[in-house]
């Protein structure tokens, strides 16, 4: 059975004081949920801080983005290497704020999944459908590309070790999450195009849900049987909702 995973992302936010009354409270809120697992994904500056917070909890760190180059001239690059130093577990790949704002492709994406990996990093691959591609039922087509540009150019053993996030950019910080049923069509689709792959990654890959998900409707989408976890925004800066949501995947 696969188990619960539950990734907070920050985003472009936080300060040092800040950081750590969120960090203690969340912390101290999952402290006996101990039937999923937690990850707080933060700013580049803020690593040091959240290990040094998170270590010996059972909430675990990781970073929103990496560069897919080991060490080369780069200015204000960040390589998997350096994200492993700060005992990184995981980090977010392809996002579609990546995708949209910063004209990342599913190649690079796929690029730097594998440099994640290299390191010794569990990524969290991001896909999903914009609102006139879903209007268009476009969805399959899309996140099926998307997924495909791993599967690929590294073969479906490469998802053994990774995680699979469906963040639909028409949910994305708009307040209209995708309906548990919208979310498991597009999660069985998911892991019905890996398991033609390999049956038994299909089985055993944690696909997390992403998009306005908050405590009112965790519960709900957590109970589709392809739904894994969740991938949290805004509600991972509030330590009260982000517990909440914790707490619906420790259930």
């Amino acid at each position: 059975m696969r188990r619960k995973l539950v990734v907070g992302n920050w985003k472009m936010n936080g300060r040092i004081a800040q950081n750590q009354a969120l960090i203690e409270a969340v912390v101290g809120g999952v402290r006996e949920s101990r039937n999923a697992d937690y990850v707080l994904c933060v700013p580049y500056p803020y690593l040091g801080q959240a290990q040094s917070l998170l270590k010996d909890t059972n909430v675990t760190w990781g970073a929103q983005n990496l560069c897919a180059n080991e060490s080369v001239a780069l200015t204000g690059a960040v390589s998997a290497y350096m994200l492993a130093d700060y005992g990184c577990s995981y980090v977010i790949v392809g996002h579609s704020e990546r995708r949209m704002q910063f004209h990342e492709t599913d190649d690079t994406a796929a690029t730097r999944f594998n440099a994640a990996e290299k390191a010794g990093l569990t990524p969290i691959f991001c896909m999903g459908e914009s609102k006139e591609e879903r209007e268009s039922d476009w969805t399959e087509y899309v996140v099926g590309r998307q997924l495909d540009s791993i599967i690929r150019r590294f073969g479906a053993e490469v998802l053994e070790k990774a995680v699979l996030a469906y963040e639909p950019l028409w949910a994305v910080g708009t307040d209209v999450a995708a309906t548990p049923e919208q979310a498991q069509k597009v999660h069985s689709f998911i892991r019905d195009r890996v398991a033609k792959c390999d049956a038994k990654i299909a089985k055993n890959v944690r696909i997390l849900y992403g998009g306005s998900l908050n405590p009112a409707n965790a519960a709900a989408l957590f109970a589709m049987p392809d739904i894994d976890g969740g991938l949290v925004g805004r509600c991972s800066l509030d330590a009260k909702s982000f517990v909440a949501i914790c707490k619906a995947a420790s259930q």
